[in-house]
């Protein structure tokens, strides 16, 4: 198993408010998690009217798939006229194998 993780920070001009601000992070959050089937938050820079960072998780046994979907997700962002897309961050890992998936009561 891989896992593959994508932080996005993102860049948002003429909002007014918190609010404004999380309708936005919000709309794009729920979009992400229905269209390309990740975890998706918002993690850091909750008080900034100005940034937020979002962070996405994507789940698989084959590594190109990963990273093929990250690959769209990030050309999705990329592509959504309300914000500008400031620094992205992709990390894959791969679980530890070593041991048996047992469990006992």
């Amino acid at each position: 198993m891989q896992v593959g993780l994508l932080t996005i920070t993102i860049h948002l001009h003429a909002i007014a408010s918190l609010k404004d601000k999380r309708r936005i992070v919000k709309s794009l959050v729920e979009r992400l998690r229905s269209r390309f089937h990740c975890a998706a938050a918002e993690i850091d820079a909750q008080n900034s009217k100005l940034i937020a960072q979002i962070g996405l998780a994507v789940v698989s046994n084959d590594g190109h798939l990963i990273n093929r979907q990250l690959d769209l997700i990030a050309d999705f962002v990329r592509q959504d006229g309300r914000f500008v897309v400031g620094r992205m961050g992709r990390e894959i890992f791969a679980a530890n194998d070593d041991y048996p998936l047992e469990f006992s009561n």
